[in-house]
């Protein structure tokens, strides 16, 4: 779509932004950011507190939504070698990860469950924003960026489309004329990254409905359906090789346990099974990227 259909559009957004994020809330659908300037995350001091200002924006013309969402999984194996890889259930196929945890998950041990909780999903959200606010950083101000985030701001975002209270205004946050900046306000919390206090700020039009302004933050907008690109995720045999060897199969090593070697290429398929990992899908926060984006390079040509 055009900035001229974007605008004349816009009044319908929030129901479809809505139904499209239900959809997604039930069903189950990386390239990696690491060094990639495309990417903005807030800065946090010593404390582990942060503060910025953003603004959510469209999607781009030729894309649908406004956001995307994907999986993946990180984590050790028993050897030291580290799995860190884009689920293919992002988009829609069966994922050897998944599946084995599937296999643990449904033997009903405790130590089987502790793996699996090792070894979930961890779920992701990506959005165009603009840096409204950086002190940390002043340089990123007023520039377009891809901004990752879990299923807490995610939340945040529905609960300004689907207010709880009578009193609130529905607003469409990725509105250029009516949405609202969003105040990410983060707290280090007993060693968890928190962003609960993180809120929306009063209606407004971004740059006071300058359309010049708005049109030029608009031609920089990113696309988003790279993260669901089928070219851009390893294969099924290619994931089951990768997880093998760090689980050490391929080194002939006795593995954590005996159900992920037995039942990999054996495990339930996605119909006919559950992802046992779905129930403890939480915020992916920035201390678990950070470590998982260092060793995803290194693990890279392992």
């Amino acid at each position: 779509m055009s900035f001229a259909n974007l605008k004349s559009t816009r009044g319908s957004s929030i129901d479809k932004l809505v139904k499209a994020a239900e959809a997604v809330s039930t069903n189950n659908t990386e390239t990696k950011s690491y060094g990639d300037d495309r990417f903005w995350k807030p800065s946090r001091d010593k404390a582990g507190n942060g503060f910025a200002v953003i603004r959510f924006l469209p999607a781009m013309e030729g894309e649908d939504l406004p956001w995307v969402r994907y999986w993946d999984h990180g984590f050790q194996g028993p050897g030291g070698l580290w799995y860190i890889e884009n689920s293919l259930t992002s988009i829609g196929q069966a994922d050897p990860v998944s599946e084995a945890n599937s296999v643990l998950w449904n033997t009903g041990r405790d130590e089987d469950r502790a793996i699996v909780r090792d070894r979930k999903r961890r779920l992701h959200y990506v959005s165009n924003i603009l840096v409204v606010s950086d002190p940390a950083n002043p340089q990123n101000e007023g520039k377009v960026f891809l901004y990752k985030f879990g299923k807490k701001i995610f939340d945040k975002l529905m609960e300004s489309m689907q207010p709880a209270f009578e009193d609130e205004t529905p607003i469409n946050p990725y509105d250029f004329w009516e949405g609202a900046d969003f105040k990410i306000k983060i707290r280090k919390l007993e060693g968890w990254v928190n962003y609960d206090k993180s809120e929306f700020a009063s209606q407004s039009a971004l740059y006071n409905g300058d359309e010049d302004r708005l049109e030029e933050v608009y031609n920089k907008l990113h696309s988003l359906q790279d993260f669901l690109d089928p070219k851009n995720y390893k294969s099924y045999d290619e994931l089951k090789a990768k997880l093998n060897k760090v689980l050490g199969i391929d080194a002939g090593h006795a593995p954590v346990a005996a159900p992920v070697v037995e039942s990999v290429m054996e495990a339930p398929t996605m119909a006919s099974a559950p992802v046992a990992d779905e129930p403890f899908v939480g915020n992916s926060t920035d201390d678990d990227d950070d470590t998982l984006s260092y060793f995803a390079k290194l693990a890279k040509d392992s």
